[in-house]
């Protein structure tokens, strides 16, 4: 049973927000309740949400957990849920200065939450609607039997990736309409003509080139008229929602399987900066503020532990917290712009800008460097974070380079320490959660009703185990056959679902080129 807290840890939570406010947070109310080791894995397991509907991947989640906190492989501290009012679940077999720890790294959280712009479109209120999801997924449980309707969920589970975040801070064509174009007239399928002169018109304009250009804008003006999406799509759950032949209660499943998808893209996207953000604070207000003598040990034994890293493992909480710690030093001693980047003289580069940095202890936004991670945090992702702030000296301090364990030793020793690749490989890492981007190229491809998809090859490639039992899932809903275009090495491959079996066979050509 959920607990409401004891005075002390209450008291603490006060005062902790006062300081917080005082150093410029600025978070929704936060509700703070205390549950039991079993309680908290079931909250975690649930994604943070004390109802979720019913499946089986939820009960396996929480017997990991479980298991994992029993025999002290993890313990889960905290779990803070981007809502309004937040609400943060506690360990009560935590002592008070982890308390105290945990609530000032809520308070983080709670901050980033509300401010951070790539959070700013999710739905606030969304306990209540978890708690609707849940009703309406029990409803038809009731009507239609457990194992139907867990067996459609799989497969909408099986899809929850093939969204498209950035769809939410832009305007996207209506994939329920065609695009209607009116048909060409004669003259649009001419070929360009140069001026010439009579005797020179077989050169200039050959006839072999004429018919085939004639050939090639027609062909193109038929594609642009029957294409279907006009243009390739990536929010492929949202064309199934919209052009699928789905009854009304699998319509509502899936609507729910992507809003909640959506739910939860920015916590993947901003993993790092929100765990920085976090430890940032917690680390300034527990030193500044409320740690006691008698604590320090303990706070600074699992905050250690906390941000601990080892070579070739990146700790999304060390390198966050580094990383805002990099930026307001550089701002606080002008260490960014033209004129510092060119400077090539070392000596001059470690003392650039050090009688600018501030004096004593700055509260709130009282410098440029505070002034500028507040900023970060508004607007950046974690790829555009690491994109712009990350310095080969930031690098170099941290030892971010490429590691290999040597089969002598058994020793993990660095096999590069190359700033443009290191950056390269993190980023590549952070783009869409290193999984491929599909997009949807034709919803009645061969003019037979069948769905056909495309990879787009960003340095990602198609894991064809997947990719064929994810076909199968979509085969499911789509009733037609279903293909996607890869490239897989040097060739361009069709791989098919046609509810049986699946195949697969080489293209000479590709159906559809992608841009770049």
């Amino acid at each position: 049973m959920i607990r409401t807290l004891p005075n002390e840890i209450a008291e603490q939570a006060e005062i902790i927000a006062e300081h917080a406010r005082r150093e410029g947070l600025d978070f929704y109310p936060t509700a703070f309740e205390l549950l039991s080791s079993e309680q908290i894995s079931q909250v975690a397991a649930y994604g943070g949400f004390p109802q979720r509907y019913p499946h089986w991947r939820f009960g396996m989640e929480f017997e990991k957990l479980r298991k994992q906190h029993r025999y002290g492989l993890s313990r889960i501290y905290e779990m803070v849920i981007n809502t309004n009012p937040c609400y943060a679940y506690l360990l009560d077999d935590n002592g008070l200065v982890d308390h105290k720890t945990v609530i000032a790294h809520v308070y983080g959280h709670c901050d980033f939450f509300k401010n951070n712009v790539w959070f700013s479109k999710t739905n606030r209120k969304m306990m209540d609607e978890m708690a609707n999801h849940a009703t309406r997924v029990r409803r038809y449980v009731d009507r239609l039997g457990i194992e139907r309707v867990e067996t459609f969920v799989d497969t909408c589970l099986a899809l929850d990736n093939l969204i498209d975040p950035h769809s939410l801070f832009m305007r996207r064509e209506d994939m329920r309409e065609k695009k209607r174009v009116k048909e060409p007239e004669p003259s649009e399928h001419e070929a360009t003509r140069f001026p010439a002169k009579r005797y020179m018109e077989d050169w200039i304009n050959p006839p072999q080139r004429l018919v085939q250009e004639r050939e090639q804008r027609r062909k193109s003006a038929e594609e642009v008229v029957t294409r279907f999406p006009v243009r390739p799509t990536r929010d492929v759950m949202l064309f199934l929602l919209e052009n699928a032949p789905l009854a009304d209660w699998q319509a509502d499943v899936l609507s729910i399987i992507r809003e909640e998808a959506y739910y939860f893209a920015p916590q993947g996207q901003t993993k790092i900066m929100n765990e920085g953000w976090a430890s940032y604070w917690h680390s300034t207000i527990m030193t500044n503020y409320v740690l006691q003598a008698d604590e320090l040990i303990t706070y600074c034994e699992h905050h250690s532990g906390t941000l601990a890293t080892s070579p070739g493992r990146l700790n999304p909480y060390k390198l966050g917290i580094e990383l805002f710690r990099d930026v307001e030093h550089r701002w606080n001693t002008d260490r960014y712009g033209k004129e510092y980047d060119e400077c090539e003289d070392m000596a001059a580069r470690r003392a650039w800008g050090r009688d600018k940095a501030p004096r004593g202890r700055v509260v709130g936004r009282g410098s440029p460097g505070r002034e500028k991670i507040y900023e970060v945090r508004r607007i950046h992702n974690d790829l555009t974070f690491i994109d712009e702030f990350l310095t080969p000296e930031f690098v170099d301090d941290q030892k971010l380079y490429h590691y290999r364990q040597d089969p002598n030793t058994g020793k993990m020793v660095i096999v590069n320490r190359d700033f443009r690749k290191i950056k390269k490989q993190m980023l590549f890492m952070l783009t869409n959660h290193m999984q491929p981007y599909i997009y949807v190229l034709d919803g009645n491809f061969r003019n037979r009703g069948e769905l056909l998809l495309g990879h787009q090859h960003v340095g990602v490639d198609l894991d064809i185990k997947y990719a064929t039992a994810t076909l199968k899932e979509l085969q499911t809903i789509w009733k037609r056959p279903v293909h996607i275009q890869a490239r897989i090495d040097d060739d361009t491959m069709l791989f098919t679902h046609d509810g049986e079996t699946s195949t697969q066979q080489r293209l000479e050509t590709p159906l559809h080129e992608f841009a770049g």
